[in-house]
């Protein structure tokens, strides 16, 4: 008797073109949150892969490009609809004025980013064929979409698929091939994972589990870089932990000041500290009135400098500003944020979103900021050149790349407060690991809520403050490491790539049908 190998691909191709556009969207959305798992606080980047491999699967049961786009945009919804979650968590902070918007804000975020994943869908099933122009067309054009998704409208690269590498080995290959790359990686794995379902592909799968498997266990090869030297500087990391709805109340902004206050003349549990770092947004008065608060806080510090996060006015501008402090409480150095959160930090359209009554949310009088002039370089005494990053901008790994200069650090200050408990601070952690192993350098990172940290090159944390804990902690600058590939390239050669091969698929399948008719 002859046994018949069941293609467990095959079976599941089919009875998902039967399916129903409404069921079958219900499987994509259910597969898109599977995928998610991957990201912070859940860390199932196993589990990720699988969702990725069930969406390959029914993106090869979709025919046509529309009934592809549907699927693709169901899975992304779903996708966007776990990992963002946390961006209910601001509207929560007023929620007598706010939480009313909460769930429109996670339905229309979440399904407005997944139109990139039904266009990435769609535009693989024109471009590829059935079998492995099928499948290299749906990895390209997925990640082509990512790529669009974090240029587009200001961009917005939070969730990539690449980010379930993160708490894998396989994280310190951003040093070479990016987060558009490590995106690329994930989709194929996913791929990978399908092919093993179908006997006649299974040979070429194992293969390409095992160079995954290589692609996992080289990270380990890599390790990390030697630790800071006896000589390497010491930053202070300051977290006053203030609550949002609490921290533009008069009533608790003297007790969060007095914190960081505290914090910054505490005595140095090794080496005395070189730098003094508070948050985002750290005291609540603006920079043209805050003379006497500043010149507390240079009086605490003794010697060293402090940079801090406050606001500031610029004419009828207001800008979210960051300043070094010299040993006098003058300002020797200001960054003003330039990449601004929209809805949050400024709203799009203003002057009609005015009229129907929204507002800005992200700071106590509602009011949107302008943008500062783009990325800078700023001298930090004794330690060097460092680029400031202000919340957000470390989200985007061409705003770091984009730096005029070269620095020996990236310097990031946050107010996380904004993203809950739960996943967003979390995930936006993660990112600023990614950013120092794209550009091989460290980070040091203070965020008002936490997770402030001193991340070395390699993404590695050498000294943290957990989320929710007041606190400070003195930790030793980690060495930079030589350029990375990535911080020499960019995003342009593999996006250049990416486009030549999906343009190559696309005419070879019109050749063939110019052929065939």
């Amino acid at each position: 008797m002859v046994r018949v190998r069941t293609d467990h691909a095959t079976r599941f191709e089919t009875r998902a073109r039967r399916l129903f556009l409404r069921r079958l969207m219900g499987v994509a959305a259910t597969l898109g949150g599977v995928a998610a798992l991957g990201h912070a606080p859940f860390n199932l980047w196993p589990l990720a892969l699988v969702g990725l491999a069930g969406l390959f699967g029914l993106y090869r049961a979709a025919l046509t490009p529309l009934r592809a786009f549907w699927t693709g945009w169901a899975g992304g919804t779903g996708y966007f609809a776990i990992a963002l979650h946390w961006i209910v968590e601001p509207f929560f902070v007023d929620i007598a004025r706010h939480g009313w918007m909460a769930p429109f804000a996670l339905v229309f975020l979440s399904g407005g980013l997944a139109l990139f994943w039904g266009a990435g869908f769609a535009l693989a099933r024109r471009s590829g064929g059935r079998l492995v122009g099928g499948a290299l067309a749906w990895l390209v054009a997925l990640t082509l979409a990512e790529m669009a998704r974090a240029y587009l409208f200001t961009g917005f690269p939070w969730a990539l698929p690449g980010y379930i590498w993160a708490p894998s080995p396989a994280a310190i290959h951003a040093a070479f091939i990016g987060p558009y790359g490590l995106t690329a990686a994930a989709l194929a794995m996913g791929v990978v994972l399908w092919s093993l379902l179908s006997p006649h592909r299974r040979r070429a799968a194992l293969t390409g589990l095992a160079l995954g498997g290589l692609f996992i266990a080289t990270g380990w090869g890599l390790g990390r870089p030697a630790p800071p030297g006896s000589d390497a500087p010491v930053i202070r990391l300051v977290q006053p932990n203030a609550p949002q709805h609490q921290k533009w109340d008069p009533a608790h902004i003297r007790t969060f000041f007095d914190r960081q206050l505290d914090f910054t003349a505490a005595p140095a549990r090794s080496a005395t500290p070189d730098l003094t770092i508070w948050p985002e947004t750290a005291i609540p008065w603006f920079l043209d009135e805050a003379d006497a608060a500043l010149g507390m806080i240079s009086d605490m510090a003794g010697d060293q400098p402090v940079v801090l996060g406050l606001r500031r006015l610029d004419g009828t501008r207001l800008l979210n500003s960051l300043v070094v402090l010299g040993p006098d409480g003058t300002p020797r150095a200001l960054y003003d944020k330039h990449h601004l959160v929209p809805f949050g930090e400024y709203m799009p359209l203003g002057n009609l979103a005015a009229r129907a009554g929204l507002t800005g949310f992200a700071n106590d009088q509602g009011f949107g900021y302008s943008p500062g002039p783009g990325p800078r370089i700023i001298d930090l005494p004794g330690i060097g050149r460092a680029l400031p990053l202000i919340c957000y901008e470390a989200v985007f790994p061409h705003d770091v790349a984009g730096a005029p200069a070269r620095p020996r650090l990236l310097m990031q200050i946050t107010n996380d407060a904004w993203f809950g408990r739960f996943s967003g601070p979390f995930q936006h952690l993660q990112q600023a690991q990614m950013r120092a192993i794209e550009q091989g350098l460290p980070m040091a990172r203070v965020a008002n809520t936490g997770v402030s940290a001193m991340i070395g090159p390699r993404g590695h944390i050498t000294g943290q403050i957990a989320l929710g804990e007041a606190g400070f902690t003195d930790a030793a600058l980690p060495p930079a490491l030589p350029p990375t590939l990535y911080a020499r390239m960019g995003d342009l050669p593999l996006a250049a790539l990416l486009a030549l091969t999906l343009s190559g698929l696309a005419f070879r399948r019109y050749t063939t049908r110019r052929r065939a008719e």
